[in-house]
């Protein structure tokens, strides 16, 4: 079982800048995928940004060169910069890790929510 505990959301004015961190605690392998995923209201949750275990990554459209998606050294803390917010960036901001062992299985935080002032 694997446990994601996120923090770092808040409100911040359009322009503005937040770091959110996901930390990542139980049985987790060493092949794997950590992402950031969101949902505003009333919408589908959809991908933000992830990366692997090797460091690759995918990000959305939208955020492309403003968000930068991290992981710390022990592998199991996510980090996810996210610069030059816009009104559309409001939503519930949720940290996901992937990883394959005899299914694959897959774990959602609780997520932290994120509102931008224009």
């Amino acid at each position: 079982q694997v446990q994601l505990v996120e923090s770092g959301g808040g409100l911040v004015q359009a322009g503005g800048s937040l770091r959110l961190s996901c930390a990542a605690s139980g049985t987790i392998f060493s092949i794997n995928v950590m992402g950031w995923y969101r949902q505003a209201p009333g919408e589908q949750r959809v991908l933000v940004a992830n990366i692997s275990n090797s460091g690759s990554t995918t990000f959305a459209e939208s955020v492309k060169g403003r968000f930068t998606i991290s992981r710390g050294n022990a592998k199991n803390t996510l980090y996810l910069q996210m610069n030059s917010l816009t009104p559309e960036d409001t939503a519930v901001y949720y940290c996901n890790l992937r990883q394959r062992g005899s299914s694959l299985y897959e774990y959602w935080g609780q997520g932290t929510q994120v509102t931008v002032s224009s």
